[in-house]
């Protein structure tokens, strides 16, 4: 069994598409994402610089956008009528919407549009109250919990691999750093805000009214939730889940435990790849779970002789 794990924002590196312009179509799918989206991300993956492409309305589109792009490439995107293969998906944060196209949930410019109001959406909470969000690696999740509770944060991603990054307030999170629970290291994120707290609930309900008259379809392949970890059994589901995790805690760990559970072999990380597969070697140490990282173009390579396999 094979996993397919979307990226989230945070991924983003500058020049991300520069590799990948030599594949046929990439400058024609970019420019084509880049209008439903209503920015340049074409652009902004070649030559924006850091600060350009952490702009959360952008990041997010262009980060789904390349995933897809890639999936694409592979030929790991759901065909009408193609035998079920021995796949599984599953996203981190806005990754989500990638693993809702790759399981059939949702066209390719329907999860691009979806993101792109989801990207301003959420970047527009974050500008209604200063709040920011740090990862906290190692220590005690007892004693962690207890100083959130006293700082008045909230776990907002617990990624597994011994990571958890908190939100909220900038003076609880400066609080934090000062003084983290025992054997813990608190590091400041470069982020727009307090990404899936009650921070963002005027995102969530942006969404909600969009997404009222779309009709999903059920999934084709597995699709794990990042709300618990498990399987959503119809696409309606999938897209209330999508809307709610705005505001919820991301439970990527969770997503990471079911895999092994289901007995998976191998694990491929679309582009801009590299987090999430770090997250799975270090969750995973000591299993034979193959993970790849598809960073570059010579990675295609073998993660389609992984998908081949999959699908017998």
């Amino acid at each position: 069994m094979l996993a397919v794990l979307a990226p989230g924002q945070g991924a983003q590196k500058p020049g991300m598409l520069a590799d990948w312009l030599d594949l046929p179509g990439a400058e024609s799918f970019f420019h084509w994402a880049g209008a439903i989206a209503d920015a340049d991300l074409l652009t902004l993956g070649t030559t924006g610089d850091a600060e350009a492409i952490k702009d959360t309305a952008v990041t997010q589109p262009l980060v789904v956008a390349m995933s897809l792009f890639i999936a694409r490439e592979l030929g790991a995107l759901p065909e009408p009528g193609a035998p079920a293969d021995d796949v599984v998906i599953t996203g981190h944060s806005v990754g989500e919407l990638t693993a809702a196209a790759l399981a059939g949930v949702l066209s390719v410019e329907a999860a691009i549009a979806l993101t792109a109001v989801r990207g301003r959406a959420m970047a527009a909470a974050c500008a209604q109250t200063p709040t920011g969000m740090s990862a906290v690696l190692g220590g005690d999740p007892d004693e962690l919990q207890a100083a959130l509770e006293q700082h008045g944060l909230q776990g907002a991603n617990y990624n597994g691999g011994g990571q958890v990054v908190v939100a909220g307030s900038l003076d609880g999170l400066a609080a934090l750093k000062a003084d983290p629970p025992a054997k813990a290291r608190v590091l400041p994120l470069s982020v727009a805000g307090a990404f899936h707290t009650a921070y963002m609930a005027p995102a969530r309900e942006e969404l909600e009214g969009l997404v009222a008259g779309l009709r999903p379809a059920d999934p084709s392949r597995q699709l794990l939730s990042n709300a618990d970890g498990k399987a959503v059994g119809s696409g309606a589901e999938a897209l209330s889940r999508l809307v709610s995790q705005i505001t919820s805690p991301v439970r990527f760990d969770a997503c990471l435990a079911t895999l092994r559970d289901l007995g998976v072999t191998a694990a491929v990380e679309l582009p801009p790849a590299g987090a999430l597969a770090g997250l799975a070697k270090r969750e995973w140490k000591g299993s034979d779970i193959e993970v790849l990282a598809v960073s570059g173009p010579a990675d295609l390579d073998r993660a389609r002789e992984l998908l081949g396999a999959a699908r017998g």
